[in-house]
């Protein structure tokens, strides 16, 4: 029995082995080593291609000489994917495989939206950077605007954290006198010009494409001078399903940095160490100790929500999407809410000959602020100057106050004056193309969009504001409808001869007409209470007619017509060499009589030298283009109807013999028949190139761009004219700039990629004349900081020679004896004389310019697996701050004279008894240069989840991380546009802040 027991566990040892070399043969079998080369079209090896099997994490990368192993079963497939070249996957059959891979022309051949048309990025020929949606700026962003800072060279942009608040943009310096719209860049959506950014919500965006140079804006003739950015919206698809998607996030916004003001403590310990007496500022019995920049900001809290619904077929195709935002700002009583609402049908018929679309988009917002006026009247400003000492309430409840002028508890600003800003925007839109024969479209787009506003401001019972104190209530309303109607036809006709001459024609007529500021509003005061706020308000008890005048005086409907025609030309020999020309002729009702037309030229041509037979052999360059173009544009934007008319006004009252009062009519605007278009003349030359199989491009372009015909308003005699200032076409502005695009993967294996992106821009900016032989000026004074004891100081000049910002400033020498400042004295002839304790206009020098030299974005996007983290980086180098809040709040008088709160670094700094400490000089004049970490992105792709979830991604994204500068004020981020750049002003420097976001982007 034993015997046989042994036996059997020999047998079954045996079969056991046997089995387990089977499975182990098996295994070997079927997970068999592939190996191979993977080489390009060269037969160069290419490295660090990602060799892995479908569906899973399998797989290995090419060694230095191509050659890859990896173990893999017969019957899989394996991917091999390198950036660069076109994706190639193949059926494992036998242990080697051999792969050549093929340059992927997909950024060559990327669409690129021109105006009226698009075309193949490799045909283009003038200055156009595209930004998809993947790469725009993340935030918390009200205005799409802000999604583009630091992504495209030469593009400024400097953000705020006001939720009421837009971004200053610039575009290649300023050219233009005239502030607002006229400074900014003009803005297409889908295919509509002049569309307002509030219709869009970031989410709906698909891609931003910035034409910059003239050559490529002059299509749009008059109102291009300051480039044009084109919204490219999302449309449906045409897989014949039906896609749901949901986009939101939540999100939190401290405040980054708050000066540092003397506590209550500290006000006292000052007080008594230079014998200040502020008994009569304070209750010296019961002091206070508040600090009031706690009262005034919070932690905000924002929510964003967007559900898309698209779908269709080859036929028909749809996209719907509704989105809601929610962000409180940091100062209490500062917020907005914004429903947007966006529809889109397109549908072929006759044969596919004939397609039509339809757009429906609306959106609603309402905005609520306090007043930020000067004069104390801003509880920005407030929150600093108010003295710690003093309580926020009295005992019975309302709030602590005092008589001294200029002075407002911030709590009160924030609580009782209170604005509230409602805008409606309906926009509709349908465009039709007819395909007349291949090649040849004809299309008709028509766009109607209606603007409304509702203003609302209540100045309670309660309001310290002086102009309101004894007014029981007082309350504001007005409302305002702007409309515009747009009719757009043209051709397009695109063909090619002989598989080498590509030729495109593009024909147009276009007409509008925009009817805006068609208003009224009421005032009244004089409430039984305060419950109705500036609803009913019938129920006010006193109307003073000359406030109604005056409310209402700015109502003046203006009615502007524009027609134009316009038409490009493009031509292409093998994809090597080509040309583009435009032209377009612009007549506008807003213009004097005698120059009513402007005409707008453009042409450019570019050389891609890499499709030369010389270069086909060389191992350096994988492309190389050479553009070089020049157009003119114009600057129609933010005009009236009026402007080059002679207007009559109301100058004030007369008694009539009945007793009754009638207005006295006068002249209020001069005309000027004569009055034409600004025109902006660019030259513009760009190198693009690649390297690496294209895993290194970038751009290389320079401008030269001058504006003549600059339009300002000048002072004339009365003895002439019935007005005593004329709008007229007089100076000149020039801006030179170089700017540089670089784009890398530095780093491709199998898991883990690493992207970056490096723009770079400089731009000289110069107001090159500001007189004529008819009209004359010197200079003419901007930038009043608004500081104790120097009214209408002001510290920048437009003058000729210099850029828009330049400073011109006191020199600050230090402190005399006794601790007093002095300046740098001049005499009559500029010489340096010595300093004094009284400068006057003569010792004004010029000090830097709010002009940067630098400005920069700097993008890395990592993946590794499933996870990505990107970080961007932007700033300025190079520009000057006027730091008009350190400048205020560094004058002891206010303190001993006022009894408002100052710096905590007067006390060790400066002389308590130093009157001219704020004096506007070079000492408040900083370097405004900056680096900052300005987003921080971590995120995760599930990739699909059951049958019900194609896609899910949660991110965590924090912006303003930390920024590097020199810079003492604030936030270095200043406003760099309009004609007082590079200011820092108390009362309307919202807070930075730092936000963090949590959101999620799931597709069903």
């Amino acid at each position: 029995m034993q015997s046989k027991l042994i036996t059997n566990k020999h047998l079954l040892r045996k079969i056991l082995s046997f089995a387990f070399f089977l499975l182990v043969s098996t295994y070997a079998f079927a997970q068999n080593a592939v190996t191979g080369t993977v080489i390009d079209n060269t037969g160069m090896p290419l490295i660090g291609v990602s060799v892995v099997e479908k569906g899973t994490t399998n797989g290995s990368v090419t060694d230095i000489d191509g050659k890859y192993t990896v173990n893999v079963e017969k019957g899989k497939t394996l991917v091999f994917s390198y950036i660069g070249y076109v994706t190639q996957e193949v059926e494992v059959q036998s242990n080697t495989i051999n792969i050549t891979l093929s340059e992927d022309a997909q950024l060559l051949d990327e669409v690129v939206v021109i105006g009226y048309g698009s075309m193949e990025r490799k045909d283009v020929t003038s200055s156009i950077t595209t930004v998809k949606a993947e790469d725009l700026n993340v935030g918390v962003y009200t205005t799409p605007a802000q999604l583009l800072q630091g992504k495209v060279p030469g593009l400024t942009i400097a953000n705020t954290s006001d939720p009421n608040g837009s971004a200053s943009i610039s575009l290649r310096g300023a050219s233009t006198l005239r502030t607002g719209e006229a400074m900014e860049p003009y803005y297409v959506i889908d295919g509509v010009p002049g569309v307002s950014l509030s219709l869009i919500a970031p989410e709906d965006i698909e891609s931003i494409d910035v034409l910059r140079d003239a050559s490529a804006t002059a299509i749009y003739g008059s109102k291009a001078a300051n480039g044009v950015i084109i919204v490219t919206t999302k449309k449906g698809n045409k897989d014949g399903r039906t896609n749901v998607s949901y986009s939101g996030y939540v999100a939190w916004d401290k405040t980054l940095n708050t000066l540092d003001m003397m506590t209550a403590d500290e006000v006292l310990a000052y007080a008594d160490a230079n014998g200040i007496d502020l008994s009569s500022y304070y209750d010296v019995n019961n002091p206070a100790d508040v600090n009031w920049q706690d009262e005034v900001l919070r932690t905000a809290f924002s929510h964003n929500h967007n559900v898309a619904i698209n779908g269709g077929n080859e036929k028909t195709s749809y996209n719907a999407s509704i989105n809601f935002l929610e962000r409180q700002g940091v100062v209490r009583g500062t917020g907005m809410d914004r429903l947007t609402a966006r529809s889109f049908l397109q549908t072929k018929a006759f044969n596919d000959r004939l397609d039509l679309s339809f757009n429906v988009n609306a959106s609603i917002s309402n905005n609520e602020s306090g007043p930020t006026d000067n004069e104390g009247r801003s509880a920005l400003d407030a929150m600093n100057y108010y003295l710690p000492l003093n309580p926020i309430y009295n005992e019975d409840g309302t709030y602590y106050g005092r008589t001294t002028s200029q002075y407002y508890n911030p709590v009160s600003l924030i609580n009782e004056d209170r604005y509230k800003t409602t805008q409606k925007l309906l926009q509709g839109v349908a465009k039709a193309t007819v395909h007349i024969i291949d090649g040849l479209d004809w299309n008709l787009n028509l766009s109607y969009q209606n603007e409304q506003y509702i203003y609302n401001k209540y100045h309670s019972s309660q309001s310290q504001i002086v102009t309101y104190t004894s007014r029981n209530g007082d309350a504001e309303r007005s409302t305002v409808e702007n409309i515009k109607k747009q009719m757009e036809t043209y051709i397009n006709w695109d063909h090619t001869f002989n598989d080498a001459h590509k030729v495109g024609v593009m024909l147009g007529y276009s007409w509008e007409q925009s009817d805006n500021n068609d208003g009224f509003g009421i005032r009244a005061y004089n409430f039984y209470n305060d419950d109705l706020s500036y609803y009913n308000l019938a129920l006010a008890n006193s109307m003073s007619q000359d406030e109604i005048v005056d409310l209402n005086s700015q109502f003046l409907l203006s009615t502007l017509r524009m027609i134009s025609y316009y038409g490009r030309i493009n031509y292409s020999y093998k994809s090597k060499y080509l040309l583009q020309a435009t032209i377009r002729r612009d007549g506008s009702s807003a213009f004097g009589a005698n120059n009513r037309w402007g005409t707008f030229p453009a042409v450019s041509a570019a050389w891609r030298i890499i499709e030369e037979d010389f270069m086909k052999d060389q191992n350096i360059f994988d492309d190389l283009k050479f553009r070089i173009g020049y157009g003119v544009s114009g600057n129609s934007l933010g005009f009236d109807a009026f402007y080059a008319r002679q207007v009559y006004g109301s100058t004030g009252w007369f008694t009539g013999s009945d007793g009754n009062n009638y207005h006295v009519l006068g002249a209020t605007r001069n005309a000027n028949p004569d009055l034409k278009w600004e025109k902006t003349g660019m030259f513009n030359v760009g190198l693009d190139f690649g390297f690496f199989n294209n895993r290194l491009t970038g751009t290389i372009e320079y401008y030269n761009k001058k504006t003549s015909d600059l339009i300002y308003s000048y002072g004339v005699s009365t003895l002439i004219y019935p007005y005593s200032e004329m709008v007229a076409n007089v100076g000149d502005i020039s801006n030179k700039g170089i700017e540089i695009t670089i784009n890398a993967v530095p780093v491709q294996t199998k898991d883990f990629t690493w992207s970056t992106s490096l723009n770079l821009s400089h731009n000289k900016n110069e107001v090159v004349s500001m007189s004529n032989s008819e009209f004359s000026v010197n200079f003419i004074e901007m930038a009043d900081p608004n500081i104790n004891s120097y009214s209408n100081q002001h510290v920048q000049r437009l003058m000729e020679s210099a850029p828009i910002g330049q400073f011109y400033l006191w020199e600050w020498a230090g402190y005399d004896e006794n601790g007093m400042s002095v300046f740098n004295d001049y005499d009559e002839n500029g010489n340096l004389i010595g300093v004094t304790d009284a400068p006057d206009d003569t010792d004004r020098r010029m000090a830097g310019s709010a002009q940067p030299k630098i400005t920069f974005g700097w993008n890395n996007d990592l993946t590794w697996k499933n996870w990505s983290l990107s970080m961007f980086f932007q700033g300025v180098a190079g520009n000057k701050i006027f730091n008009a809040i350190r400048a205020s709040y560094s004058d002891p008088t206010l303190l001993r004279s006022f009894g408002k709160n100052i710096l905590a670094e007067v006390a060790t700094e400066q002389n308590y008894n130093d009157s001219r400490a704020q004096a506007p000089s070079t000492r408040y004049l900083e370097n405004g240069s900056y680096l900052r970490l300005s987003t921080l992105t971590l995120g995760y792709n599930f990739g699909k989840l059951g049958n019900w979830v194609n896609n899910m991604r949660i991110y965590a994204t924090c912006n303003n991380v930390f920024t590097i500068t020199g810079y003492k004020g604030i936030d270095p981020e200043v406003n760099l546009g309009g004609l007082t750049p590079g200011m820092d002003m108390r009362n309307s420097n919202y807070p930075r802040t730092r936000s963090f976001m949590v959101g999620v982007n799931m597709n069903f």
